[in-house]
């Protein structure tokens, strides 16, 4: 076989197999990262990371020096239940905002701040919750969020 020949041949095998490549790697959905879901409550949205494993709630905020006023944390749980946080290893002051299984919030700690020592205060809610949200401190009070209001996300 000539060389003109071999190579028409390549091409006409390995063109459709690269053109099959290219379509189906194009048409695969990839996350889009900076799409994240909101927490809407009254007049005022958050965007918010979710926390839905044991990881990802024991870290949550935890050596964060900054978080946007329009930012949160949505912490996730299986069962509705009396869920405590803490302030250990947090660098920023937060609003605590406990959400019933209905999406009423039950439970509001207003200006968590701080904490770095070995054991910190540990805040719990009145109320079983199936989420908690964490935002920056001092915005329950600013946008008027209180217990009772419907929480939309």
């Amino acid at each position: 076989m000539n060389k003109r020949k071999y190579i028409i041949l390549l091409i006409l095998i390995i063109l459709p197999a690269v053109i099959s490549i290219f379509f189906y790697t194009k048409n695969i959905q990839t996350p889009k990262k900076d799409i994240v879901p909101k927490v809407c409550m009254e007049n005022k949205c958050f965007d918010v990371e979710i926390a839905k494993t044991g990881e990802e709630r024991r870290i949550g905020l935890m050596n964060r020096k900054h978080l946007d006023l329009d930012r949160g944390m949505l912490f996730l749980f299986e069962n509705e239940g009396v869920y405590g946080f803490w302030m250990k290893n947090t660098l920023i002051p937060l609003d605590i905002i406990w959400i019933g299984e209905n999406k009423e919030v039950v439970f509001i700690k207003e200006n968590a701040m701080p904490c770095n020592l070995e054991n910190c205060e540990t805040f719990y809610p009145a109320q079983k919750a199936s989420y908690v949200l964490e935002i920056n401190g001092g915005l329950a009070e600013k946008y008027g969020i209180k217990i009772g209001d419907k929480v939309d996300f």
